[in-house]
């Protein structure tokens, strides 16, 4: 039987992590940037799709052309951040499905369902940014996961000539004291849960 994790690590990945805006000047390193990838890539996804695909905004001139894409409210968050990621969705995912999931032949279902292909590879993109954020964070990162942006400008800027299409963006570093806003009320167990 596996074991929970202490509190410490409950409250550093849940009960204490919050949404950061404002970040200190530590970078966020290519070997960070690995470590993370290694953990989040074990996220489950269905029939093992991963359609999410991360670019890392991290050089001052990257950062120059994600700016012209944001709601204004975001420039500042984006120009604090180390890094910036745009957490996309691969619209062909399928094609790496005979490789990734030898059950059966998955890649005919969605090739032959474009609205099914697209449901799922939004919705199991968006689960891997959760775990981006997740591994982030027991990483010792902080994220500010945001939308505020213009899609096809981010799409057209950063991921011309790809299947890609932009999700949302999460910014990431090392949060500083004051970088949050207050922190929100969370629903209730009795608001939102049914056990039948």
């Amino acid at each position: 039987m596996k074991k929970a994790l202490d509190e410490f690590a409950l409250d550093q990945v849940f009960r204490t992590a919050r949404t950061y805006n404002k970040f200190s000047a530590q970078p966020v390193t290519d070997l960070i940037i690995a470590n993370l990838f290694e953990l989040l890539k074990w996220g489950p996804t269905a029939v093992n799709c991963q359609p999410a695909r991360f670019v890392f905004v991290r050089s001052p001139e990257a950062k120059a052309r994600l700016i012209p894409c944001l709601a204004p409210g975001n420039v500042g968050k984006v120009e604090n951040a180390p890094v910036t990621v745009i957490v996309a969705t691969d619209q062909k995912f399928y094609d790496q499905l005979p490789v990734q999931w030898t059950a059966y032949d998955a890649k005919k279902t969605f090739v032959d369902d474009p609205a099914m292909t697209e449901v799922a590879g939004l919705r199991n993109s968006s689960l891997q940014g959760a775990y981006l954020i997740l591994a982030a964070r027991s990483l010792g990162l902080d994220c500010g996961p945001m939308s505020g942006f213009d899609n096809d400008k981010v799409d057209q800027t950063f991921l011309a000539g790809k299947d890609w299409k932009s999700n949302f963006l999460v910014n990431l570093g090392y949060g500083t004291d004051g970088g949050f806003y207050p922190r929100g009320p969370r629903l209730s167990h009795n608001d939102v849960v049914q056990i039948l």
